[in-house]
C-alpha cells in the first residue's frame, strides 16, 4: 500500500482491512436502494447542501459496524463529523451525490476510505443503484473482481468530466474553460462515479472544486491503484486540509498537461 502503513495484527492486516471495507459497502448498498426513488424529506444543511434520512441512516449503520469491529479506529463522516486524531481513521461519505440521489439519478455512491497519517491507504467506491463497485489500495485497483486500469490518452483526445460547471468561479472558471478547450470532449455529472470510470479507462480527466475531505479520500487509492494521478490543482498530494480543488488524470503525462492549464489561471 502507498502513503501510509498498517501494523499487521489481529484483524488489521491489509487483506482484513480491505475485506472489512467491502463488508461496510455491502451493508450500505441495500439501505441506499431502499430509500432511492422514494418520497423523502430533503433538508438543507448550514452550507446549503441537501441531506436526507438516507444519508444519516447509512452513516449511522457504518459507524456502528466500525465501532464494533475496530473500536480503536477513528471515524470521520459527512453527517456526524470526526477528526484524524487516531492512527487509523475511517472516512465515510454515505451518499456522495445527494443531489443525484434525490432527483432519481443512479450515479450517486457510497465512499469508504481508511486513512493513515493523513493519507488514504485503501478504499471502496460503491454505486448502489447500479450494483457496481471499485476498490483500491494505491498499488492496485479493481472494478468488481477485475483489475482496473486507466487509459494512456493525451490531452487532445482526453475525455474530461466535472460534476457541474457551477462549481468553478472567477479565475478557476477561466482555467477550467481553458482546459475544456484543449480536450477531446467534456461531460458533466457523475459525482464519484466519474472517478471509477477514469480508473477503468472510460474517461481520462476529472476536475473539481469545492470538495470536502470526505468527498475525496476514497478516490485516491482507486485512481492511483489503477495507474492514474490525483492531486490538488498545484500538483500536491491530497491531505485532510486540501483546498477543495482536485484534478484526477489517467496518466502522469496527461496530469502534467492538465496542470499547465489549471495553473495558468489569472
Amino acid at each position: 500500500m502507498r502513503a501510509g502503513s498498517v501494523q499487521a495484527g489481529e484483524g488489521t492486516a491489509p487483506a482484513d482491512l480491505i475485506a472489512f471495507a467491502h463488508r461496510l459497502a455491502d451493508f450500505a448498498r441495500p439501505l441506499a436502494r431502499h430509500y432511492f426513488r422514494t418520497e423523502l424529506p430533503v433538508e438543507a444543511k448550514a452550507d446549503a447542501s441537501p441531506v436526507t434520512v438516507a444519508d444519516r441512516a447509512i452513516e449511522a449503520l457504518l459507524r456502528a459496524e466500525i465501532r464494533a469491529r475496530y473500536p480503536e479506529h477513528g471515524i470521520l463522516g459527512e453527517e456526524e463529523g470526526g477528526d484524524f486524531e487516531r492512527p487509523l481513521t475511517w472516512v465515510i461519505d454515505p451518499i456522495d451525490g445527494t443531489k443525484s440521489f434525490i432527483t432519481g439519478m443512479p450515479l450517486f455512491g457510497t465512499l469508504i476510505a481508511l486513512v493513515s497519517g493523513g493519507r488514504p491507504i485503501l478504499s471502496v467506491i460503491d454505486i448502489p443503484a447500479l450494483g457496481e463497485r471499485w476498490s483500491g489500495t494505491g498499488d492496485a485497483a479493481w472494478f468488481g473482481d477485475t483489475p482496473a486500469r486507466t487509459s494512456d490518452r493525451a490531452l487532445a483526445d482526453a475525455r474530461l468530466f466535472a460534476t457541474s460547471p457551477d462549481i468553478f468561479e472567477g479565475p478557476d472558471a477561466e482555467a477550467f474553460a481553458s482546459l475544456s478547450r484543449a480536450v477531446g470532449l467534456r461531460r458533466f455529472g457523475g459525482d464519484c462515479y466519474s472517478y471509477g470510470l477514469l480508473a477503468s479507462g472510460h474517461c481520462d480527466l476529472v476536475v473539481e472544486a469545492g470538495l470536502q475531505v470526505y468527498d475525496v479520500m476514497a478516490l485516491v487509492p482507486v485512481v492511483q491503484g489503477a495507474g492514474g494521478v490525483l492531486t490538488d490543482w498545484e500538483g500536491c498530494p491530497l491531505t485532510p486540509d486540501f483546498d477543495g480543488r482536485v484534478v484526477a488524470a489517467a496518466n502522469a503525462g496527461l496530469h502534467a498537461e492538465a496542470l499547465a492549464h489549471l495553473r495558468a489561471r489569472p
